[in-house]
């Protein structure tokens, strides 16, 4: 099926009390193996490229690479730039067939994260695109980078909201981005009063390092969008490693990485558990 906005899923899941996945994804296999996850679920999907997944593969191959990886699936699949902060980078990203953006100004005095967010908004919207941004700012950059935490203010939260109009809030509540360990410490409490007072789906990132109980938990109150990225890039490379290990004399690099590849799908699987968005895609499908 041809591919989806935020807003064929993010709304849904925020009625309803569960999140939708969004997994970074970097090369063809691991998008492969994020969408077979997602189908053998019937759970609706969004598909992330960063920068560094740009700067591979380059912004006019990823729609198509993953238009033809859906053209035969019946689940909801949303194409997503994340964590974009030039705006001819969006802006290009929405005229080669983007679905959704993520604006990221979160290092931006507030006024100019307002300002461009709403230019990005303005021209999303005309094309029926959606748009995600920031208020505060989650620990460490996309990268790994070391980048200070601000958690958000609820109140800040909803003035950028009413400001900007935009389609999903990300907010910082204890996360960072590249953890490696699920030691993040979620401050459900900031997670609540956002909810309540601001009525677009909420995201949350760098959710590689929450906790099983805490991705359940925050998936019921308010957080219709969990970013997952870390986990599935270390699971990877790892599988790889103990491929070339088991089998040092190999020269068939296709054979190893679709083998090592699949630890990707089981990942997405468990994810997609855990935030309770199994089955959530039938209404798009004929099973």
């Amino acid at each position: 099926m041809p591919l989806v906005t935020l807003n064929e899923v993010l709304p849904k899941a925020r009625e309803e009390g569960y999140a939708v996945p969004g997994f970074n994804f970097y090369s063809y296999e691991d998008a492969l193996q994020i969408i077979t996850g997602a189908v053998e679920l019937y759970s609706p999907v969004i598909l992330m490229a960063t920068g560094k997944c740009v700067k591979h593969l380059g912004l006019g191959l990823i729609p198509k690479m993953v238009e033809e990886l859906v053209k035969d699936v019946d689940i909801p699949v949303v194409l997503h730039l994340d964590h974009a902060s030039e705006l001819e980078t969006i802006y290009r990203a929405m005229k080669l067939g983007f679905t959704s953006v993520m604006y990221d100004g979160s290092l931006l005095p507030i006024e100019d994260n307002i300002k461009n967010t709403k230019k990005v908004v303005e021209v999303a919207h005309a094309l029926g695109i959606t748009v995600e941004a920031e208020i505060g700012r989650v620990g460490k950059g996309e990268d790994g980078e070391d980048v200070k935490e601000i958690l958000t203010e609820p109140k800040a939260a909803l003035e950028f909201y009413k400001a900007t109009k935009i389609d999903a809030l990300a907010i910082a509540v204890g996360t960072a981005h590249g953890m490696q360990k699920q030691t993040a410490k979620i401050h459900h409490d900031l997670i609540e009063k956002v909810s309540n007072i601001v009525e677009v789906p909420l995201v949350l990132h760098g959710s590689s390092g929450v906790k099983d109980e805490d991705i359940i938990r925050v998936s019921k109150t308010g957080i219709s969008k969990i970013n997952i990225g870390t986990r599935l890039r270390s699971a990877y490379t790892n599988s790889l490693k103990d491929y070339f290990i088991s089998n040092p004399d190999t020269t068939d690099y296709v054979k190893a990485i679709e083998a090592s590849s699949t630890v990707i799908k089981a990942i997405v699987k468990e994810k997609i558990m855990l935030m309770g968005s199994e089955k959530k895609g039938l209404p798009f499908s004929n099973h």
